[in-house]
């Protein structure tokens, strides 16, 4: 598997974290990103990643020693970024357990090439976890109630968090206004669940008219779509 793969990018530098979430997303993958090691493993305690881009010059837990815990307790691919490139630190990177080394500045197609080599190699990745549901450019973790958009948290409330939460646990299955009031913690009838699934709609459709992922069927109540 290459295109359409879950690639996390860690990466303190802000602007480059942001250029290679574009050129990644624009190139078919799903990114994700974050900006140390500790929201890196936050990140994936809740997400399944076919492949992670460290830079190795991060603040705290530094690039090198992220990528020899994530090797200690996984096959997880790891490309480390760093703006050194003498030869003793391509070694230092690639003895920590990283798959390849890059340094920067480095070209864009460079790296996807890269990327696309790596994976091309790797085993199957591993299912991702029941309690992630994934859909479009979407990831919600259940337990969490998070919702996050191409590495970007999506700020929900309290009811809707709840209402999505009763629609991903039965994704692609029709759930009832019944059982969204009482399973979704939705105060109030039918008219209140059909005024909080358009506020939702609206952080999660481009158009929200025409919904794609959360729609209505007719006479059943409403579905999460996936695909």
């Amino acid at each position: 598997m290459t295109d359409g793969a879950h690639i996390l990018v860690v990466d303190d530098d802000v602007r480059l974290r942001e250029l290679l979430r574009q050129f990644l997303t624009r190139s078919g993958f799903h990114v994700t990103t974050a900006g140390d090691a500790k929201e890196a493993d936050a990140t994936l305690g809740a997400i399944t990643f076919d492949l992670a881009v460290i830079d190795v010059m991060l603040p705290g837990e530094s690039g090198l020693d992220l990528t020899r815990r994530l090797r200690a307790r996984g096959s997880l691919p790891i490309l480390l970024l760093t703006a050194r490139s003498e030869t003793q630190d391509r070694i230092a990177g690639l003895a920590s357990g990283a798959d390849d080394y890059l340094p920067k500045p480095f070209e864009p197609d460079e790296l996807l090439l890269r990327i696309r080599a790596i994976l091309r190699r790797a085993p199957p990745p591993v299912p991702a976890t029941p309690d992630t549901v994934a859909f479009g450019p979407f990831r919600f973790v259940i337990p969490r109630e998070e919702l996050v958009r191409e590495g970007v948290a999506v700020k929900l409330t309290t009811a809707e968090a709840s209402l999505l939460r009763t629609l991903a646990e039965r994704a692609d299955r029709p759930v009832s206004r019944e059982e969204l009031i009482a399973r979704g913690r939705v105060d109030g009838g039918e008219r209140t669940v059909d005024v909080q699934v358009t506020r939702l709609r609206r952080k999660l459709e481009d158009d929200p008219k025409n919904p794609r992922w959360l729609q209505t069927v007719r006479g059943a109540g409403y579905i999460l779509r996936t695909g």
